[in-house]
């Protein structure tokens, strides 16, 4: 963690707040701060519309009485004796819970590991302003794109301090760095939004403020005309920016929470065949630069790579320590603090890569629906029924013929990823992360 968000204080602190509910009569307890600091500048239209930074050190305790548990949240200067006594206090008044606990020792990141998260760059707010600008000016650039919905460039660190009763004493820090714009192209009744964003750990890594300004207008402009088609059975080609919400209705399915209250449309398919076979997915919460790798979860266990679904077949949930314990399981360090509160969470979660290129894929198809942009909440999670506002293009012949608008698509998630064919092209740059995916034999609804 760097120097600039005083780590060696919030050690300190936090370890004398678990000492300190000892004291009052906690059997066990864990306490954490969470800190963050951001700034970003806004533009439009060349002018700066909003610059801002926030910072915060939030602190939470968690104590156990007596199989009994309570959380408290306060500020790091808030006084360690009077926090600790409030809160064993309300634990003994709170009804007995048999599923938490601190996590196994046994299970316990052992050393820190360094995943190189954090990049100290300081970069000024001039700088973000002319970056949001440039992008925003390469997008105007763009023939077609007739207005702004702005720009935007912004840096930020986070920061985590954790702290147990039985002896574990761990910190961790990551920084981000984004650029994005949004444009629209068109006029009246026919225009037509969309936009190009970047986000990493290190600043160097970004995409140029160009390439994302010019990606932003490229896209808005290819959108225009989008027209209906008719209702029938077609094969769907997911861009990624929406495949990647097809992974995360998978995080959700495989929640341990979700799991153990019922409400998976997975939750009965352990060790069986829940994809195709073309279909493996990992969740890496140590992979180096990963956008959400973390050398221990929020109960300072460290996890490892797993193996979610392997050739379509489910081997594992998301798991923390209550969540584990209520399915008669070991959690596998997918605990994130939330709060006062832990409950299972993805890290590096992917759908991992197939062998055919995109526009192979595409060459596939005498006709399909290539879709890169969803609209709606129609998905349930319980019985895995899908159903969604989409815009995309309509392919002809193996090419992208035209744009399609205002038309629906449903299934079920369940048939959905049994038919589920990966392309190549995975980008490992976000927390849940997926390639095109193409998914037959989906319901569209249209003329």
């Amino acid at each position: 963690m760097n120097d600039t968000l005083d780590s060696a204080k919030l050690t300190d602190r936090v370890a004398g707040l678990v000492e300190a509910a000892k004291q009052a009569g906690a059997d066990a307890a864990d306490a954490v701060v969470a800190m963050s600091r951001s700034t970003g500048v806004s533009v439009r239209l060349g002018k700066v519309e909003n610059t801002g930074a926030s910072e915060s050190e939030d602190m939470s305790l968690r104590v156990f009485v007596d199989g009994r548990v309570a959380s408290v949240s306060a500020t790091v200067n808030s006084d360690a004796k009077a926090l600790a006594e409030r809160a064993v206090a309300m634990a003994r008044v709170s009804p007995q819970d048999p599923y938490q606990s601190l996590a196994d020792p046994a299970l316990l990141a052992r050393q820190t590991m360094d995943l190189d998260l954090f990049d100290p760059t300081v970069v000024s707010a001039d700088r973000l302003r002319d970056d949001a600008l440039a992008a925003e000016e390469a997008a105007m650039a763009v023939s077609g794109v007739t207005n702004s919905s702005g720009s935007g460039a912004g840096t930020g660190y986070f920061g985590m301090v954790l702290a147990t009763s039985h002896g574990f004493l761990g910190q961790y820090g990551s920084s981000q760095f984004s650029r994005s714009t949004s444009v629209i192209a068109g006029e009246g009744t026919k225009m037509e939004r969309d936009y190009e964003f970047s986000s990493r750990l290190h600043f160097a890594e970004l995409d140029s403020p160009q390439d994302i300004g010019r990606k932003a207008g490229e896209r808005a402009v290819k959108r225009l005309g989008g027209r209906k088609v008719k209702t029938g059975t077609v094969d769907v080609i997911f861009d990624p920016r929406v495949a990647r919400g097809l992974a995360g209705h998978l995080t959700g399915a495989i929640n341990g929470g979700a799991v153990a209250r019922k409400t998976s449309f997975l939750r009965d398919l352990m060790g069986k065949r829940v994809a195709s076979a073309s279909i493996t997915v990992t969740d890496d919460p140590l992979r180096r630069r990963g956008p959400a790798s973390r050398p221990f979860d929020g109960e300072g266990v460290e996890g490892e790579k797993l193996f979610i679904v392997e050739k379509g077949v489910l081997h594992h949930w998301l798991l923390s320590t209550s969540s584990a314990r209520e399915l008669g399981l070991t959690t596998n360090g997918r605990g994130a603090r939330n709060g006062s509160s832990v409950g299972p969470s993805p890290t590096n979660f992917a759908i991992e890569a197939g062998e055919a290129s995109p526009q192979e894929m595409i060459r596939s198809l005498k006709s399909g629906f290539y879709v890169n942009e969803l609209f709606g909440h129609g998905v349930d999670m319980i019985t895995g029924e899908y159903s969604r506002g989409a815009s995309g293009f309509w392919i002809e012949n193996g090419e992208l013929a035209y744009p399609v608008s205002e038309v629906t698509i449903a299934s079920n998630l369940k048939s959905m990823f049994m038919s589920m064919v990966p392309a190549s092209d995975l980008d490992r740059n976000f927390g849940i992360a997926s390639p095109t995916l193409l998914i037959e034999g989906m319901t569209l609804a249209g003329n």
